[in-house]
C-alpha cells in the first residue's frame, strides 16, 4: 500500500494503517508466528569497528576512522563462555575487519584448540591493504586461514567491477579478485580440500536479491571464466534499512518505498528460519544481542544480562527482540548471515 496512491482526504488514515503494517510484531501475530528461540549453537562476536573500507551498505558503520576494539577482559569472558558451553559449536568472528584486532589470530587459534568451527567475515581487501593503524602487512592471512582451517566468508557485491566499486569503493573489485586468487592458491574453494570459501552478495541498490541459487550459478560461471576463481557457496543478503544504508535511502528519498517493498515481500516461511533463533551476538564491549543488526541498533537481549552472568539456558527461553528492520530478514527467500532462510 502506497500513501501516494490514495486520495488526499484518506492519507491520514492510510498513513496510520501503513504504520501498523510496518510493525514487525503485528505482522508475526497476523501470520500466527511466535518465534521462540532454538538451541543456541552459534556465538557471533563483533570484535572491532575498525575497517580498511567504508562501504555504503555497511550496517556496522565500520571505517578506517573507528577505534572500537574488544578489550582483553571481554576476550577472556568469551573464552570462558565457550569453555563452559560445549553446545556453542560455532564461533563467528566479525567486525569491521576482524583481522585488524591485535588478538584476532590468538582468538582463532584458541577457538580451534577448543574444537570449535571458526567462521571469519573476511572482506578480502584487508589482505592486500596495510593495517590502517600499524601499517603492518596482512598478506599472510590466506596461509593462516589454511593452517587453522577457518571457514572464510567474504563479501563480493557483484562479479563485475563497476557495481562492486560503486558499493565498496574504487579499486576494491580488483583487490578482491586478487585476494580470492590467493585463497584459491592455498586450497580455499577447491574441490576436496575441505577449505570452505563462501561469498556474500548484497544488492547494489534499494531492491531485493535475486534467487540465491541463480546468483550462485552466475557468480561461479563468471568468476571461473574471467579469473579462474572457484568458491563453495554464495549467500544472498538483503540490505538492512539501518545506519549507513538507511541514511543513503533517506538522502535519495526512497526509504519509505524500500520499507514498502520489504513489508510486501514478508514471507512467514523465511521468518521461521531467521538466524536469531539459534545465535547470540556479542558486541566489542561485551553486551549481548539477539543478532548483529540488533547490536548495531543497541537493542540488547531481553533482560540485558551482562556477559559475565550469561546463562544460555535462560537465553533459550527468552523472547527475541524484534523491530521494523526485521522485515529485511524475512522478505522474499529470507536473509541471514548464512544467506537465504528458506
Amino acid at each position: 500500500m502506497s500513501i501516494l496512491s490514495v486520495p488526499s482526504e484518506d492519507k491520514k488514515q492510510a498513513a496510520a494503517a501503513l504504520a501498523q503494517e510496518y510493525k514487525f510484531s503485528s505482522k508475526l501475530e497476523g501470520s500466527g508466528l511466535d518465534l521462540l528461540p532454538r538451541r543456541i549453537e552459534i556465538l557471533q562476536i563483533n570484535i572491532t569497528k575498525l575497517c580498511n573500507q567504508a562501504c555504503v551498505h555497511c550496517h556496522v558503520d565500520a571505517s578506517p576512522r573507528r577505534r572500537e576494539m574488544m578489550s582483553d577482559a571481554v576476550v577472556e569472558e568469551v573464552f570462558r563462555l565457550l569453555d563452559e558451553n560445549p553446545g556453542l559449536k560455532n564461533l563467528d568472528i566479525t567486525g569491521g575487519a576482524p583481522e585488524l584486532h591485535p588478538r584476532f589470530e590468538e582468538m582463532v587459534r584458541r577457538a580451534r584448540a577448543m574444537n570449535r568451527l571458526v567462521m571469519v567475515r573476511h572482506n578480502l581487501t584487508v589482505t592486500l591493504d596495510p593495517h590502517p593503524l600499524t601499517q603492518a602487512s596482512l598478506r599472510h592471512l590466506p596461509d593462516f586461514f589454511r593452517e587453522q582451517r577457518v571457514e572464510v566468508i567474504s563479501s563480493l557485491p557483484y562479479h563485475h567491477e563497476f557495481l562492486t566499486d560503486k558499493q565498496r569503493g574504487s579499486g576494491v573489485f580488483k583487490k578482491s579478485i586478487a585476494s580470492l586468487q590467493l585463497l584459491n592458491a592455498v586450497g580455499y574453494g577447491q574441490p576436496g580440500s575441505g577449505l570452505v570459501l563462501n561469498l556474500v552478495y548484497n544488492p547494489v541498490g534499494s531492491y531485493l536479491p535475486a534467487p540465491e541459487a541463480d546468483l550462485e550459478r552466475d557468480y561461479k560461471r563468471e568468476l571461473a571464466s574471467a579469473y579462474g576463481i572457484s568458491f563453495n557457496k554464495l549467500f544472498a543478503l538483503t540490505n538492512m534499512p539501518i545506519h549507513r544504508f538507511k541514511a543513503q535511502l533517506r538522502k535519495n528519498k526512497t526509504y519509505e518505498d524500500y520499507m514498502e517493498k520489504l513489508v510486501a515481500a514478508f514471507n512467514p516461511g523465511a521468518a521461521a528460519g531467521i538466524m536469531c533463533r539459534s545465535l547470540i551476538s556479542l558486541s566489542h564491549d561485551g553486551r549481548v544481542y539477539d543478532c548483529d543488526f540488533n547490536q548495531m541498533l543497541d537493542l540488547p537481549v531481553e533482560g540485558d544480562p551482562g556477559l559475565a552472568a550469561l546463562d544460555l539456558e535462560v537465553l533459550e527461553k527468552r523472547r527475541i527482540v524484534t523491530a521494523d528492520h526485521c522485515f529485511g530478514c524475512t522478505a522474499g527467500a529470507g536473509s541471514s548471515c548464512g544467506g537465504s532462510t528458506t
